[in-house]
């Protein structure tokens, strides 16, 4: 299915079903229950969503109101959404394709509520694809795009499911209705999906991005404007510097998403492998950093996939450049499987725990090891030379001592606003500003820290390694440039500094423009799946424009119905006037 959706470049309904119904069924399923359910799922017997989004809740699952209430007398759980803003609002492939639901909801036994808990309810019929009696069911209506996937809502009002359709790895409900609470590490480990789904994240804005970029370099090599000296072509427009300082920090952050979804992958598997044989020591780290990357990468790729429309001019407003699709289609991943900004607070809360711990580098994790209360502090940069900024380590350290630095001010902050009297709640709502740019940083670092792992182990010629080194250092100097302010913040850069890091990198923009098609090439993506008519591999952009212009359904007639209608009577009557 994954093959299929790329093939025809559309949101498959099929995409939640095999990224979130199936591997829940596999975390959190018993024995009997995956026996029962995963055979039906992989061979599409059924399809499922997971229904978790509320009309009134989303990120905060604990305020979630689906209820379902456990009967000892037939062995049900009874499911209810019993306010208005308690339907599942959202959920992909509800709309119209599932058959089946993993309905997050409270769960209600011999009178007590022991909080959420996940269920499987089938909602349609398997005979007629009709919602099932007590189901109501439907799509939320046009959105702004991910046309190919059917949001949906989902309401019930007395729905009966089995007592084993409660999926029962780690919590159980007995026949009598007696419940066992699940372990106490029962709730890291059901993290497990969540990070799953935020690792494929982080790994397609890196194949959005690069689709974007793809488009805005081909065009640009085409495009030629203004003729600068008498009797030479016009220009090319990746010729100007101003364009090219637009473009190649997107496609140098393209690949270093990339390297960072490859990094938060082998994360993930090590993670894994790790929580089979017991150890869950590095479950928050995973977790943190899972959400913090989807975070700063949807945000990079949503903003650079504009940006890219933007280097396009006029035509990249069209729909024949593929772009505005692109960026309504991908926007939405700013706000699914977690709002960003809630996101970054949760990396937040792992960098504020690890702060008050002040325990030595030894102790900690390799990505926050660097926050550790023995790790050096306030140097001062010593660069001293725009080459310099060539060495990454050289940039890394810079990335350090900046969310170093943020992290002081977000701990102040919160340290003062205690001292004021405010309890831990307010001092973090007070604070929470300065901890989402600490932890934005921090991402950022993981980002450049990963880009630069990766080129370093990788065994490719020269060549290539030299135009990824370079591309390593355009991704760390433009976020010194961008963020000028904050590696300054603490005296560690200075303006004269932040002058070469400018120069060193409009040096690397010359470096990085005659190699920037190969670049782009290199990510192999087919015109079918560009869908562009600026960024066709073949380069005949504007006989693609008005071919695709002809074929417009406006264009079928050459003189259109609303002629008769409307216009005609408006020309007639302005000539009688004349």
């Amino acid at each position: 299915m994954n093959i299929l959706s790329t093939a025809i470049d559309d949101n498959f309904p099929t995409g939640v079903h095999e990224l979130m119904f199936v591997p829940t069924i596999e975390g959190q399923g018993n024995e009997e229950q995956k026996k029962k359910w995963l055979k039906i799922s992989r061979n599409f017997d059924i399809i499922g969503c997971y229904a978790q989004t509320e009309l009134g809740h989303g990120t905060f699952i604990r305020g979630l109101e689906t209820i379902a209430t456990y009967d000892p007398s037939t062995e049900e759980f009874v499911m209810n959404s019993p306010t208005l803003t308690s339907m599942k609002w959202w959920p992909g492939s509800v709309g119209h394709t599932a058959t089946h639901a993993i309905v997050v909801a409270r769960l209600i036994t011999k009178g007590k509520d022991e909080g959420i808990h996940l269920f499987i309810v089938q909602i349609r019929s398997l005979e007629d694809h009709n919602p099932l009696p007590g189901i109501k069911v439907g799509d939320i209506g046009p959105k702004f795009g991910y046309f190919g996937t059917d949001n949906g809502f989902l309401h019930m009002t007395n729905v009966r499911i089995p007592r084993d359709h409660m999926l029962m790895k780690y919590a159980q409900v007995s026949r009598d209705g007696t419940y066992s609470k699940p372990p106490a590490e029962a709730d890291k480990i059901s993290y497990a999906v969540m990070v799953y789904v935020r690792a494929l994240i982080v790994d397609h804005s890196a194949e959005t991005l690069a689709r974007a970029i793809t488009i805005a370099i081909r065009y640009s090599v085409v495009r030629r404007q203004t003729q600068n000296r008498p009797g030479e072509p016009e220009t090319q427009v990746l010729d100007y510097q101003t364009q090219q300082f637009k473009l190649f920090p997107l496609l140098a952050s393209a690949y270093a998403i990339k390297f960072a979804g490859h990094y938060m992958t082998k994360l993930y598997t090590e993670v894994t492998e790790e929580i089979s044989e017991g150890k869950l020591r590095s479950l928050p780290e995973l977790h943190a950093t899972s959400a913090g990357l989807k975070a700063f990468c949807t945000e990079l790729c949503c903003s650079g996939i504009e940006l890219c429309r933007l280097s396009c001019g006029g035509h990249g407003y069209s729909a024949a450049s593929g772009l505005p699709q692109l960026y309504a289609d991908y926007s939405s991943s700013q706000t699914y499987e977690g709002e960003n900004t809630v996101m970054l607070l949760q990396t937040a809360r792992y960098i504020f725990k690890v702060c008050k711990q002040n325990m030595p580098q030894a102790q900690l994790p390799s990505n926050v090891a660097y926050l550790a209360a023995d790790y050096p502090k306030y140097k001062e940069s010593p660069v001293s030379d725009p080459k310099h900024f060539n060495d990454p380590h050289i940039l890394l350290e810079a990335y350090r001592q900046r969310v170093i630095r943020l992290v002081a001010v977000a701990l102040e902050r919160y340290s003062k606003s205690i001292a004021t009297g405010l309890d831990s709640v307010a001092a973090w709502n007070n604070s929470s500003v300065d901890w989402t740019m600490a932890a934005r940083a921090h991402c950022h670092y993981l980002v450049l820290k990963a880009f630069h792992s990766s080129i370093d182990a990788a065994k490719v010629c020269e060549a290539n390694f030299n135009i990824m080194r370079v591309l390593c250092c355009l991704f760390g100097l433009h976020g010194i440039i961008q963020y000028s302010g904050e590696f300054c913040l603490d005296g560690y850069m200075n303006s004269e500094q932040i002058e070469m890091a400018k120069n060193q990198l409009y040096f690397l923009l010359k470096e990085v423009r005659y190699e920037a098609v190969p670049l782009v090439d290199a990510f192999d993506i087919h015109d079918d799946i560009l869908n562009s008519s600026l960024g066709r591999y073949d380069g005949d952009v504007y006989r693609h424009l008005y071919e695709w212009a002809l074929r417009a359904p406006r264009n079928k007639k050459e003189v259109h119905d609303n002629y008769e209608k409307y216009l005609k009577p408006l020309l007639k009557n302005t000539k009688s006037k004349l």
